[in-house]
């Protein structure tokens, strides 16, 4: 997912954030909106691993989360096509 549609698909993504990051505050993940760089920068300094830990676990909490979209998105075609 390109930094882009991260942001586009943000307000699917925050209740999975707050699930796989329990440690952000509801207040911090709304002030990310979407910019990936931001919430690499806060799994950081909330969990004090390393930069690129952190990004190695936004990107597989992102391919994750975009695969569900899509699973999701291609369920909700599927069914409307069949009424």
């Amino acid at each position: 997912m390109n930094s882009d549609q991260f942001e586009g698909k943000w307000k699917q993504l925050k209740g999975s954030v707050k699930q796989r990051w329990g440690k952000l505050t509801d207040d911090e993940i709304t002030k990310l909106s979407g910019k990936k760089d931001e919430l690499v920068g806060k799994i950081q300094e909330r969990y004090g691993i390393t930069r690129e830990q952190a990004e190695k676990e936004a990107d597989e909490w992102a391919r994750a989360s975009a695969a569900e979209i899509k699973q999701e998105t291609g369920a909700r075609t599927a069914s409307g096509s069949k009424l």
